[in-house]
């Protein structure tokens, strides 16, 4: 999905698009602060359903970097391959000289107001689908008129709740005699 297309739904699910005008409503209020608050919640869901990657660096021994320092994007550490290491709080200490497969967790690409309309968005389908009804929460949390505003953050709240962090179920294999089978 792109960021385009993410705008036109939270727009037609808060009843403000505009086919007329270039930033698809007519009102400046919700034009001027949708990117940020589409790069707000894109950040909140990734925590929940984490953007895996990889990246590959060389390290000498003895090396100590702070996991930020890693790579950019770098939300959590997933799991590092191919040298001896050992992880302490927020660093990694490198036990040997080699290759480090790092697989991580990464924040989304970050969405300002210059970002182009033709962004696509990294997470995953499910996660796409719940995104409109936080950022149509955000945008009208302000207006105090009516509770549309707390209706989305609600409903958003309900699915993030029923959302599948998991990417696999994970499975396992036992062969041989040893077990009777």
């Amino acid at each position: 999905m792109t960021l385009k297309e993410m705008k036109n739904k939270v727009l037609k699910l808060i009843e403000e698009i505009s086919s007329n005008s270039v930033a698809l409503t007519d009102d400046p209020d919700i034009a001027a602060k949708i990117n940020d608050v589409i790069n707000q919640i894109q950040n909140e869901v990734a925590r929940i359903k984490k953007i895996p990657a990889t990246e590959t660096i060389e390290v000498e021994e003895d090396d100590e970097m702070l996991i930020t320092d890693i790579v950019e994007d770098i939300y959590q550490i997933n799991i590092i391959r191919g040298v001896k290491h050992e992880i302490i709080g927020n660093s990694v200490i490198f036990k040997e000289k080699g290759a480090a497969k790092i697989y991580y967790y990464k924040y989304p690409k970050q969405i300002t107001s210059e970002t182009s309309d033709d962004y696509k968005f990294e997470q995953t389908s499910d996660v796409l689908e719940i995104m409109p009804y936080g950022i149509a929460g955000d945008l009208l949390k302000s207006d105090v008129s009516n509770n549309y505003g707390q209706i989305y953050s609600n409903r958003y709240e309900s699915m993030l709740q029923r959302l599948d962090p998991r990417y696999s179920t994970g499975s396992f294999y036992i062969s041989g005699d040893d077990y009777g089978i």
